[in-house]
């Protein structure tokens, strides 16, 4: 399923790709893959999102 949630609340922040995952330590293809919906990241990895997108695990990885 894609996360469409991920990708609005990235380019709310006005931020590529590229600059998420600099951010959080992954490659750009991982972020892209999350957003595709082909990728399940750790725990950790949706914390640190969560973080630099400044929202929360529900509001941008829990399906309703």
């Amino acid at each position: 399923m894609k996360n469409l949630r991920l990708k609005s609340a990235r380019a709310a922040k006005d931020m590529s790709q590229q600059q998420l995952a600099d951010e959080v330590g992954v490659s750009r293809q991982t972020i892209n893959a999350i957003e595709k919906g082909d990728y399940n990241p750790t725990i950790n990895l949706c914390i640190s999102i969560c973080k630099v997108l400044n929202k929360t695990l529900d509001e941008l990885f829990w399906e309703n």
